[in-house]
């Protein structure tokens, strides 16, 4: 499916204010209420809208230090790959997990309350997991830019 100029501003909107009313949707998208709604019933269809969630405040709910992990494993087979990503997958404190080319393999994101938290989540999960060679964390001193919204 091709997306129109039409299908592009509702997913503009959208990713700016996820729980908009249908009805404030279609008048900025100049469309009849039922008009819009069929369309973003077949964006979710065709899954260009993976899903609607709540986007928290870490500092709220008490996750305030943002931590960039490089991981460096101990190989390239598929095995060691899979067993670190199935690993990963579990650590409930990393946001991001990203395949790296480069210097690093893996690059994480990692949520802590402070540095002593991180300690826990370092011994806790981050030295336990398969396959690991080099670990580097950089923190986060403060986010100068942060979205969730893609051009589209």
């Amino acid at each position: 499916m091709e997306l129109d100029s039409i299908d592009r501003r509702i997913l503009e909107v959208l990713q700016k204010k996820g729980r908009i009313s249908n009805a404030e949707l279609s008048e900025k998208a100049n469309l009849s209420a039922s008009a819009c709604h069929r369309r973003v019933q077949r964006l979710e269809k065709d899954g260009y809208i993976r899903d609607y969630v709540a986007l928290l405040d870490p500092r709220k709910v008490g996750r305030p230090t943002t931590v960039f992990v490089e991981i460096t494993l101990s190989g390239q087979a598929d095995e060691v790959l899979d067993a670190f990503e199935r690993a990963v997958a579990r650590v409930p404190d990393v946001l991001e997990c990203h395949l790296m080319a480069g210097t690093a393999d893996y690059l994480l994101k990692v949520l802590a309350g402070d540095t002593e938290d991180f300690a826990r989540i370092h011994r806790r999960y981050l030295a336990t997991l398969p396959g690991v060679a080099q670990m580097q964390s950089s923190f986060a001193l403060r986010t100068v830019r942060q979205t969730t919204a893609m051009p589209v």
